[in-house]
């Protein structure tokens, strides 16, 4: 009897210990596996995963579906653990084959923000003591002004030759905030120790900086890079880009990354013009060329989500002039929603011993594995700068088409 009881204790013990695993694998594939997938044509979805997960297509059989299988198709499917366990629903849509340029190379960048851009708030130090004329008329931070008084406004002097001639009257501004347009009313304030009309904004009107560029796409003229949007350095916030140039450049020398410390490269610009920046996006930097000379042999397959594996890859990345050479990392997925998707971590010691592992300015850096563009680099981890965050390509080839047909539109019109 005593034998009995300790069998069914250990029993239960067991089906606990299996319960308890089973739903920590459900948690972990529910934040992991993505909402939307793509499939090349003739094929079926397949997910790399190190606990199985079997799509289960709804209102078709899979032959059905691999025989219907052409591009622009769509069809859901259902998720399930070992085959037989609910996870999720998710769309699959059937896609070409597509290849882009590889390039790793470094670019220069130059942008002009949609409106200005508030950076910063202060007093004015009026007859009546300190004032904020600004912060009454309801201004933020993160704010983009987009007129004054009517007028369009684009740099910071015409933002203050409107405010100082403005004679104490009420100025009309509209902002752009988050994407909603505001109409404010702003009463400018003399300053005792300038003598002139002062609001009390800072703004800014423009951002420069240096990058790596990922991949051209040569169906539609796109070249791309960063991996991740370009933020003003004090709001934290996407610049609105009204217009910029994407242009060669070449690295100088680097600053080697310490714990706590990120390093960064520096370079130069040089005479080299890409083209006109399209896009500004939360996945990188895309600008329309009017054609781009490369070398066929760097064209490769763009990989879909669902083929990153966990393992070793290669980072394409210049660090010195401006030839990018291959260094060995390795990747594991992140997740596959949003922009930070991989973790990537450099193994090539060569690359840890000159910078430290990854630094500033490699951001949009290609991650390749098994002879396919897999990503790109977006950001080094402060604390450890051997590891960085990587998108998903296939993420930055949507944003690369989107940008090519808005561009075609922006022609149009």
């Amino acid at each position: 009897m005593k034998r009995v009881k300790i069998l069914i204790k250990s029993i239960t013990a067991l089906l606990l210990i299996i319960c308890i695993c089973l739903f920590g694998a459900l948690i972990y594939l529910k934040n992991n596996l993505n909402a939307d997938y793509k499939v090349l044509s003739g094929e079926t979805l397949k997910i790399n995963s190190y606990i199985p997960v079997t799509p289960h297509y709804l209102g078709q059989s899979r032959a059905e579906v691999k025989l219907n299988s052409s591009v622009g198709n769509n069809y859901k499917v259902k998720l399930n653990m070992f085959g037989i366990i609910p996870i999720s629903t998710a769309n699959v849509q059937v896609v070409s084959d597509s290849h882009v340029v590889v390039l790793g190379s470094p670019f220069g960048m130059k942008l002009y923000t949609d409106g200005v851009l508030i950076v910063a708030l202060s007093d004015v130090d009026t007859s009546g003591g300190n004032s904020s004329p600004a912060k009454k008329c309801g201004l933020n931070i993160g704010d983009y002004i987009i007129t004054i008084d009517g007028k369009k406004v684009y740099t910071n002097q015409d933002v203050s030759e409107i405010i100082e001639n403005c004679n104490g009257r009420n100025i009309n501004v509209v902002v752009n905030r988050e994407g909603r347009i505001l109409p404010l009313t702003l009463t400018p304030e003399i300053s005792v120790s300038t003598g002139v009309y002062k609001a009390g904004i800072w703004v800014r009107d423009s951002s420069a900086g240096i990058g790596t560029l990922t991949f051209y796409c040569p169906y539609n003229n796109v070249i791309c890079g960063l991996g991740h949007g370009i933020c003003d350095k004090d709001t934290g916030s996407l610049l609105t880009v009204n217009s910029g140039v994407l242009v060669g450049a070449e690295i100088v020398s680097y600053k080697k990354a310490e714990v706590g410390n990120p390093g960064e490269l520096n370079g130069r610009i040089t005479l080299t013009e890409y083209g006109n920046i399209a896009n500004n996006s939360e996945s990188g930097v895309y600008a329309k060329t009017n054609g781009f000379n490369y070398n066929s042999n760097n064209l490769i397959k763009v990989a879909l989500k669902q083929e990153v594996v966990n393992g070793e890859a290669i980072i394409i990345s210049t660090i010195n002039g401006a030839t990018p050479k291959s260094y060995k990392c390795v990747v594991k997925k992140q997740n596959t929603g949003g922009y930070q998707n991989l973790i990537v971590e450099v193994t090539d010691q060569e690359l840890i011993n000159t910078t430290g592992g990854i630094v500033q300015g490699m951001s949009g850096s290609p991650i390749i594995q098994n002879g396919k563009l897999i990503g790109a680099i977006t950001h080094v981890l402060v604390d450890n700068p051997t590891k960085g965050y990587g998108i998903f390509a296939e993420n930055m080839l949507e944003t690369a088409q989107s940008a090519a047909e808005s561009n075609k539109l922006k022609e149009a019109s």
